[in-house]
Formats: C-alpha cells, structure tokens, sequence
C-alpha cells in the first residue's frame, strides 16, 4: 500500500458470513497495523502477544477480555491491549477495528 493513497478504514475490507477477514496495512521490525473485519458471532480464542496492541474500533460492537476483565468496545473508541496478558474477543455485532501492534526492543 502507498502512503500517497488516502483510504476510507471501512472500505479496506468487507464482512465474510461466518467469517474473520484480515488484511495487513503495514509490517515492519517495529510492529504491524492490520484491519479486521469480523462477522457477528465471531471469536478469537484466548492468547497472548508479546507486545502492546491498540484496537481502534471503527464500525459495530465487541466484547474483548484482558486477563479476565470482559470490556465492551464500540465504534470510535480505542482499547489499549498490555503486552503478554491474556485476551480475546467475540464480536456482539458485525465489528471492524484496525490493530496497531507495536514491538519493544
């Protein structure tokens, strides 16, 4: 992807029935942002990174859990995700977010 392209995020991808579609912006030493757009119902399993993550939620809702807290995230805020605690998420509704991992050296 150019950086001389403006983009609108919702427009990056779009919902899969019974799906999660990835797609990533930007891979670099320092960390990833990658969109996500998950059909209702859909889950990740819990995991942890060894990194500090921000999900930005642009459209819908989800309920992401952070070492046991359950927080409901909804379009125009941000979650701010610790590195190598354990989380996952389940979309209430269709739900689409852009993750910014970002690597500590």
């Amino acid at each position: 992807m150019s950086a001389a392209v403006a983009l609108s995020p919702l427009e990056l991808a779009g919902y899969q029935g019974g799906s999660i579609v990835s797609r990533v912006l930007l891979k670099r030493s320092g960390g990833t942002i990658t969109f996500f757009a998950f059909d209702a119902g859909q889950e990740l399993s819990e995991h942890t990174a060894p990194f500090d993550a921000v999900a930005h939620v642009l459209e819908g809702e989800a309920e992401i859990t952070i070492a046991g807290k359950a927080v409901t995230v909804a379009a125009g805020e941000v979650l701010l995700m610790p590195a190598n605690q354990p989380h996952a998420l389940s979309a209430r509704t269709r739900f689409k977010m852009i993750l910014t991992m970002i690597r500590s050296a």
